[in-house]
């Protein structure tokens, strides 16, 4: 079985082709996946999902690029990851690719998920986009590693996984490895510990090859693992067991299917 340990069921392009997306899941058994909040407003959707499938789980959070949005507190976060359902805090991080001015809020919000997730002692899901010195600087101070969690759709250079592996955290891979340019992305995936490692689509984007240019979807979470397979010169079921044993280990609360 595989884990797609990323994705966003509840976006449109998705969400209007649910039967179609479970079933091409089944069809490449890609037996669990994780549906990631991103705004407090869309929760009840994400949420909805995992409750309508016993393979599907939820995170909560706030997307660091939103702004103009509902703004967690710790007491939110903490009552809204209470539900069985909910494994994980996040998205969260930052990134000041699309927030150039690197602005204060987005770090506060990031130290509002960090303790939130100490206190629901559920792992974080980290998002970190031209940013990499200060995700990490407050990972540190605020004792992340106390929750654990994974840094999602890794693009980042090998010193900045090993800092991150440094702190008890995972690393995940997205369609983006299978790019024939992703080069020094490839070198990574070669050199995280296979224990530290997970895959995901973060679908609707980032389809994988041979889908690039299409919307993504869970089901295409094996070319990621085919990929990295290559890469590490393992054979493809490999990798499938060690990311999928890695996502149910981080994410504790969910429950493996028999």
């Amino acid at each position: 079985m595989f884990v797609d340990s990323h994705c966003h069921l509840d976006f449109p392009d998705l969400a209007a082709r649910e039967d179609e997306i479970l079933a091409t899941m089944a069809a490449n058994d890609v037996g669990t996946a994780l549906c990631i909040g991103v705004k407090l407003e869309d929760f009840p959707r994400v949420l909805g999902l995992a409750e309508r499938h016993a393979h599907l789980w939820a995170t909560v959070g706030v997307h660091p690029d939103n702004d103009g949005v509902e703004e967690p507190d710790v007491a939110r976060l903490v009552a809204l990851a209470d539900h069985p359902k909910v494994v994980a805090i996040g998205e969260t991080g930052l990134d000041y690719y699309w927030q150039k001015d690197a602005p204060e809020w987005q770090r506060a919000r990031f130290r509002t998920h960090i303790r939130a997730a100490r206190e629901t002692g559920k792992p974080l899901v980290i998002h970190n986009r031209g940013a990499a010195h200060d995700t990490l600087r407050l990972m540190r101070e605020e004792r992340a590693g106390e929750a654990g969690g994974v840094m999602h759709c890794f693009t980042e250079s090998w010193d900045v996984a090993e800092a991150a592996l440094e702190q008890g955290f995972y690393i995940s891979f997205s369609g983006i490895v299978t790019f024939r340019n992703a080069k020094d992305l490839k070198e990574v995936a070669r050199r995280v510990p296979l224990e530290r490692l997970l895959i995901e689509t973060d679908s609707p984007y980032l389809a994988p090859v041979p889908h690039r240019g299409r919307t993504n979807e869970p089901g295409w979470v094996v070319h990621v693992a085919e990929e990295i397979a290559r890469l590490r010169e393992l054979p493809l079921a490999a990798i499938e067991q060690a990311t999928t044993d890695n996502f149910f280990r981080l994410f504790r609360h969910v429950q493996r299917p028999a």
